[in-house]
């Protein structure tokens, strides 16, 4: 089972969309797919029609269950999606709260990547939709993955954000003893402007060999898809954001 974590400490670069084009794209070359939802904002969970608000169970339960994970635990968390083989363990607001309740807690930044070597044998691939922020639900997505994805939409700000974010990995690397197989997507890209050929060019100086060669153009077609509630490689396979995001999974699987 191969874990990929999609992460960066700026909001609004295309995290949820990474995960659900590239979760879809994997589901449909007959992977069985697990889609983690680790944001309280839950926008992944939405995306597949899950309402948070009236889960039983999600991923908060594997934190706070008292007793040890199991299988079981996890699989009973798990919702299916429109699209055979891909499932989400779904998020919800509880999970804004973890940090307060836990964060100072031993051993809470290991509690997914236990929980998920119990599914090990249930699925090939799990992505993990990380929040925007630094704190006990990324510590945990970055312990628990083989590779980390930082989208980063190619504008200013965004390269402010993701100055932070490889920081963080840093740190996290030294603090965790492993280092992260680590790769930079530009997002969001629009060749007509000035801006994102500027910021297209920084990452390349900046971040060299980290940084995909590709990039993933504007494309509303991967927004539109949420309202079918299945990810764009199934509704618009032949959109330019879905065939940028199969080149990037070439470049994922090597």
């Amino acid at each position: 089972m191969k874990i990929w974590t999609i992460a960066n400490q700026k909001g609004g670069v295309g995290k949820t969309t990474t995960t659900v084009t590239l979760g879809g794209l994997l589901a449909q070359q007959g992977n069985r797919v697990l889609l983690v939802d680790t944001d309280p904002h839950a926008s992944l969970s939405y995306y597949f029609g899950i309402d948070s608000e009236e889960l039983s169970t999600s991923v908060y339960d594997i934190f706070i269950n008292n007793e040890p994970v199991t299988a079981d635990t996890v699989l009973d968390c798990l919702c299916p999606t429109k699209q055979d083989s891909l499932f989400v363990l779904p998020a919800t607001m509880a999970l804004a709260t973890l940090d307060r309740q836990m964060g100072s807690q031993q051993g809470m930044g290991l509690v997914l990547k236990k929980a998920l070597s119990k599914v090990a044998d249930e699925f090939d691939y799990v992505l993990l939709d990380c929040p925007p922020v630094l704190g006990v639900l990324m510590v945990n997505a970055l312990a628990a993955c083989d590779k980390v994805i930082v989208p980063t939409q190619t504008e200013y700000l965004a390269l402010k954000g993701l100055d932070r974010m490889i920081h963080t990995l840093e740190i996290m690397s030294r603090s965790l003893h492993k280092s992260f197989d680590t790769i930079i997507i530009p997002t969001m890209f629009d060749r007509r402007t000035n801006a994102a050929n500027e910021a297209q060019r920084r990452l390349m100086t900046d971040y060299g060999d980290k940084v995909w060669q590709g990039m993933i153009p504007v494309d509303t077609r991967l927004r539109d898809a949420s309202q079918a509630q299945v990810p764009a490689s199934v509704v618009f396979p032949r959109t330019r954001g879905v065939i940028a995001y199969d080149q990037l999974l070439k470049e994922l699987e090597q």
